[in-house]
């Protein structure tokens, strides 16, 4: 590696970064992390923090999985990449297939489609509900159905059912028949209604006016979070998808539950469909199916679709999509040593003890700082909303959430901003110490607001 004069100098020059402005990143420059060990990462001026945001909500290991690495270095050393494309197959694409038939059996999954993420995973989600009408000679069924604030990726189908601006605008036009519902979000929606329950029926009454505008016969499939990540750590009432699983069912529409956030433990249970006690009829998974150490994702399909595809006996039923790593050997190595470490660890146990203390912690800074508007959190998902006044709910503006971020920095955390929320996803392995220094962090953080 060049030395760290070179890394500093050439930081954010010859790389555009995702999700920032070139021109922002230039004038300043971003941190460089250097190392990783345990929950905590180093800069390259030798600082380390506590990662309070988990990678990119997906290091639920946290940096020191020895298991996963070494299932890594043996797959390089036997087989480092084959073709998962028709006519061959590698052993552990097969093998993790089957383990996560097994891990998500109440979910009612059954096949598992690789991919090399999460935005491949949703696009591959929304290809496969519409070729499942396409087979079942329902080929005006093309339209999908979302939540406002819901985050499904940056391909051009996840980008056209998200619910957030954002991630849309600078993009448009983006995929036709695209349309949103309010999410069920106790502090800003369209009802100006505060209690979760009744906001659930609300939603779920707009809903079941927007199938009888579209017709329910031209939709699909709905997408959603079970909790919504990026938009601000949205927790629906738990009556809310189950009762939208009604609604879809009597208009035979699709579920497509996103779990590439929530999925492997992070809200304290094995996924949020079986937290909410629902069966989607697909899902996409990503993220800490590898705690992040190989790029990897799968769709996950419930048997309902599985035979469809698998009794066509027509063109209709050739799946014609994939991507040069789907079902990655390297990759599924990684998955089958990160799930073992998952289900031996009980992370979704951690995550619900840990998440209790967290909620605790977030609590109580509501109560000490004005600026902060709203605190949501389901497990090791959590989010800060910082406003300038409460009454309002007018948001604070950048320069007061780089400076919130700068100091829990400078206290030991590292957090990650997202509009006006501060989005809290750290590994699931962490102890009650470390809840205790992101709360540390935090107040340090909020003091300079």
């Amino acid at each position: 590696m060049r030395d760290m004069n070179f890394l500093t100098e050439n930081n954010a020059r010859p790389i555009w970064h995702p999700m920032a402005h070139p021109a922002e990143m230039q004038a300043s420059p971003p941190r460089v992390i250097m190392k990783g060990d345990g929950v905590t990462v180093t800069d390259i001026d030798g600082k380390s923090v506590l990662d309070a945001v988990g990678g990119l909500w997906n290091v639920n290991l946290g940096y020191s999985s020895d298991p996963v690495k070494e299932a890594i270095a043996r797959q390089l050393a036997e087989l480092p990449y084959y073709s998962g494309f028709r006519g061959t197959s590698t052993g552990p694409s097969i093998e993790l297939a089957y383990e996560l038939a097994e891990f998500f059996a109440p979910e009612g999954m059954v096949r598992s489609f690789f991919t090399s993420g999460g935005s491949d995973s949703v696009e591959s989600a929304l290809r496969l509900a519409r070729q499942y009408w396409k087979i079942k000679g329902e080929a005006d069924r093309t339209k999908f159905l979302a939540l406002k604030k819901g985050y499904h990726g940056t391909h051009f189908g996840g980008a056209s059912v998200n619910g957030n601006a954002n991630f849309r605008r600078n993009y448009e036009p983006l995929l036709p028949g695209c349309f949103h519902i309010p999410a069920p979000w106790t502090y800003r929606n369209p009802f100006d209604e505060t209690d979760p329950a009744k906001l659930a029926r609300l939603c779920i009454r707009a809903l079941e006016d927007e199938i009888a505008f579209q017709g329910g016969d031209t939709i699909a499939a709905f997408i959603m979070e079970p909790v919504l990540g990026a938009g601000g750590v949205i927790v629906p009432h738990e009556t809310f998808m189950p009762m939208l699983r009604e609604v879809l069912d009597r208009h035979g529409i699709l579920l497509i539950a996103d779990e590439v956030v929530t999925g492997f433990g992070r809200t304290g249970a094995w996924s949020g469909s079986r937290l909410w006690g629902v069966k989607p009829d697909m899902m996409t998974i990503a993220k800490a199916i590898t705690s992040g150490y190989f790029p990897l994702g799968a769709t996950l399909i419930s048997q309902k679709v599985a035979d469809v595809f698998e009794a066509d006996r027509t063109s209709f039923g050739a799946i014609g999509h994939g991507y040069t790593y789907s079902g990655h050997p390297v990759g599924c190595a990684a998955g089958l040593a990160a799930l073992a470490e998952t289900k031996r660890l009980n992370l979704a146990g951690n995550a619900a003890a840990r998440g209790e203390e967290l909620a605790a912690v977030l609590a109580d800074l509501k109560a000490r700082f004005d600026v902060v508007g709203d605190v949501r959190s389901k497990g090791l998902m959590a989010a800060l909303e910082l406003v300038s006044d409460r009454a309002s709910k007018k948001p604070v503006d950048k320069k007061v959430m780089a400076a919130v971020a700068d100091g829990a920095y400078e206290a030991g955390i590292m957090i990650r901003v997202s509009g006006n929320n501060i989005i809290l996803s750290p590994p699931l392995v962490i102890t009650s110490a470390d809840v205790a220094t992101i709360a540390d962090g935090l107040a340090a953080g909020l003091a300079r607001a």
